[in-house]
C-alpha cells in the first residue's frame, strides 16, 4: 500500500512539472506569435494615429492649439456646464467627474515605468516625440469625445456611451461595434488591470517588505468595494484621487527642477539633439527615439484609442463639443505634464544609463534627488497612479459589457459578475507578473485603437460640424446648446438630445 501510494503522489508530481513546464512553453510560444503580429500591426497604428491626428488639427483648423483657453474655462466653470434636458430625474456625473475618472486612466504606470523605458531604449529623444505625439494626437481625442456625448445614450446611474455606441448608432455596424467592445474589455477590464495590480505589489514589496498576499487582498478588497458603488462612486473617488495625485507629483518634480534649475537648459538640449539623432552618445538612434517616443506616448494618454470616450459620455452637458474639448486636456495633463515631470526628474539625475528600467529607474533617480525616501514616494505615487487606472479602466469593460448585453434581462447579473472577475484579475495580478499578459494588452490595444480610428474617420465630420455650431454660438454670446436639428440626418439616433 505504501509504495502504491508512493507511485500515485510521484506520478501526480511529475505530471504538475510536465504542466507547468508546457504552461510555460506555451506562454512563451503564444507570446512570441502575439508580439510577431503587434510589431508591425502597432507601427502601422502608430502611423495611422499621426495621420489622423494632422488630418483633424487641419479640419478643425488646430482646435487643441487654438482653443486651449476655452478648454481651461470649461474646466473651471464644469458645475455649470449642466444638459439642457436634465430635469433632475437622473443622476448627474459632472464634467469635472467624468474628466477625472477619463485622466485616472490614463494617468498611470506607462507616467512612470514607461517614461522611463522610453529613455532607456529610445534615449532622451523618446520625450520629444512623446510630446509631438500629444500635441497631434489630443485632437483625436476630441473627436472622439465629442462623438461619444453625440451619440450617449440614458444608462441606469447616468449617461453611457462610447466607440461602441457611436460605431453602432453612427455606423449601424453591430458587428465591428461588438468587436471593439470585445478588444475593450479585454484591454481594459482584464489584462491592463493584471498589469496595473502588479505594478502597485511590487512597488509596495520592494518600499516596504511588504508580502504580495497582503497586498493582494487589500487591494481586490478596495477595489471591490469602489466599483460596486457603479459610476456615481468610482467618479466620486477619481474627482478626490486625480487632483491629489497630479499635483502632488507636480510639485515634486517642480522643487527637482528648481534645485537643479542650471542644468534644464542642457537636459532640453540633450532631448532635441537625441530627437534628431544629433547626440548617438547618449543611446538610442532616431528611429528607435521617434517609435519608443511615439509608442508610449500612445500608451500613456490613450489619444485615439476609443477609452476617454466611456467616460466622456457619462458628463451631463449642454452641448458635446463642451466635453470634447475638456478632455483633450487630459491628453496634455497626462504627457506634457506628468510625463515630463518623470523625464525631468530621470534627465536631472544624469542615470539613465545606470542600467535600471522601468519603474526601478523612476525610483533610483528620485533617491539621487531626495535620498531613499524616494523609493517610499515613487511607491505610493505608484499605488495612487495604478489603483486611480484600476478603477478606471474598470468602468470602460462595464461600459462596454452593458453595450454587449444591450439592455437584456441578464444586464446587470453579467455587469455583476464582470466585477467578481475583476476582483479576481487584481488579486492574481499582485501575486504574479505573466509575460503574456504583456503581449495580450499590445493586441488587444492594436483591435479596438484600430476599430476607434475607422469610426472616428468616417463620423469625425460631426464632430467639425458641432465645433462649428459651438464656435458660432459663442461669437454670439451664448452659452452653447446643442440641438438634435443640427444634424438632421442622424436626429433619431441622438436620443439625447
Amino acid at each position: 500500500m505504501y509504495i502504491r501510494h508512493t507511485v500515485f503522489v510521484t506520478s501526480i508530481l511529475h505530471f504538475m512539472v510536465f504542466f507547468i513546464n508546457f504552461a510555460l512553453d506555451m506562454e512563451q510560444t503564444i507570446s512570441e506569435f502575439l508580439n510577431t503580429i503587434n510589431e508591425p500591426l502597432g507601427g502601422l497604428m502608430v502611423a495611422i494615429l499621426s495621420i489622423t491626428g494632422i488630418w483633424f488639427t487641419f479640419r478643425t483648423r488646430g482646435v487643441q492649439f487654438r482653443m486651449f483657453g476655452e478648454m481651461l474655462r470649461l474646466l473651471f466653470n464644469s458645475t455649470d456646464n449642466g444638459s439642457h434636458k436634465d430635469n433632475g430625474t437622473h443622476k448627474r456625473v459632472s464634467s469635472f467627474e467624468a474628466f477625472a475618472v477619463s485622466l485616472a486612466s490614463r494617468v498611470g504606470t506607462g507616467n512612470l515605468a514607461g517614461v522611463a523605458t522610453a529613455i532607456v531604449i529610445g534615449g532622451p529623444g523618446a520625450i520629444f516625440w512623446m510630446w509631438v505625439m500629444a500635441l497631434i494626437g489630443s485632437v483625436n481625442t476630441f473627436v472622439e469625445c465629442t462623438l461619444a456625448q453625440l451619440f450617449k445614450t440614458h444608462g441606469e446611474d447616468s449617461f453611457i456611451g462610447g466607440p461602441a455606441y457611436y460605431i453602432m448608432k453612427g455606423l449601424h455596424k453591430h458587428w465591428f461595434a461588438c468587436i471593439f467592445a470585445i478588444a475593450s474589455i479585454g484591454q481594459f477590464g482584464l489584462t491592463n488591470n493584471m498589469v496595473q495590480a502588479n505594478t502597485i505589489s511590487s512597488a509596495f514589496t520592494q518600499a516596504f517588505g511588504f508580502s504580495p498576499q497582503i497586498m493582494a487582498i487589500a487591494l481586490t478588497s478596495i477595489t471591490i468595494a469602489v466599483i460596486f458603488g457603479g459610476i456615481q462612486r468610482i467618479a466620486k473617488v477619481c474627482s478626490v484621487i486625480v487632483p491629489i495625485m497630479a499635483l502632488g507629483y507636480l510639485a515634486i518634480a517642480i522643487w527637482i527642477i528648481i534645485t537643479n534649475i542650471t542644468m534644464i537648459p542642457s537636459v532640453l538640449s540633450l532631448i532635441v539633439k537625441s530627437a534628431f539623432g544629433l547626440d548617438q552618445a547618449v543611446g538610442g538612434t532616431i528611429g528607435a527615439a521617434i517609435t519608443m517616443g511615439f509608442k508610449r506616448g500612445i500608451f500613456s494618454n490613450e489619444a485615439g484609442e476609443g477609452s476617454a470616450p466611456n467616460a466622456a459620455a457619462t458628463a451631463n452637458v449642454s452641448h458635446p463639443v463642451k466635453q470634447g474639448l475638456i478632455q483633450t486636456l487630459g491628453v496634455f495633463t497626462d504627457t506634457l505634464i506628468v510625463c515630463s515631470c518623470t523625464a525631468f526628474i530621470i534627465l536631472c539625475s544624469g542615470l539613465y544609463n545606470c542600467g535600471q528600467n522601468g519603474i526601478g529607474l523612476t525610483q533610483v533617480a528620485l533617491s539621487s534627488h531626495i535620498g531613499e525616501i524616494g523609493k517610499t514616494i515613487i511607491a505610493i505615487a505608484i499605488l495612487f497612479f495604478a489603483f486611480s487606472s484600476v478603477i478606471g479602466n474598470y468602468y470602460y469593460g462595464e461600459c462596454n459589457v452593458a453595450f454587449l448585453c444591450n439592455g437584456k434581462s441578464y444586464t446587470k447579473a453579467a455587469i455583476q459578475g464582470y466585477r467578481v472577475i475583476l476582483g479576481i484579475i487584481v488579486f492574481f495580478g499582485c501575486l504574479m507578473t505573466i509575460d503574456i499578459v504583456w503581449a495580450l494588452v499590445d493586441f488587444f490595444m492594436v483591435i479596438m485603437t484600430s476599430c476607434n480610428l475607422i469610426a472616428i474617420t468616417f463620423l469625425g465630420k460631426y464632430a467639425i460640424i458641432l465645433l462649428d455650431d459651438y464656435r458660432q454660438q459663442r461669437r454670439a454670446g451664448k452659452d452653447p446648446t446643442y440641438k438634435a436639428e443640427t444634424c438632421p440626418e442622424i436626429a433619431d439616433e441622438t436620443e439625447c438630445w
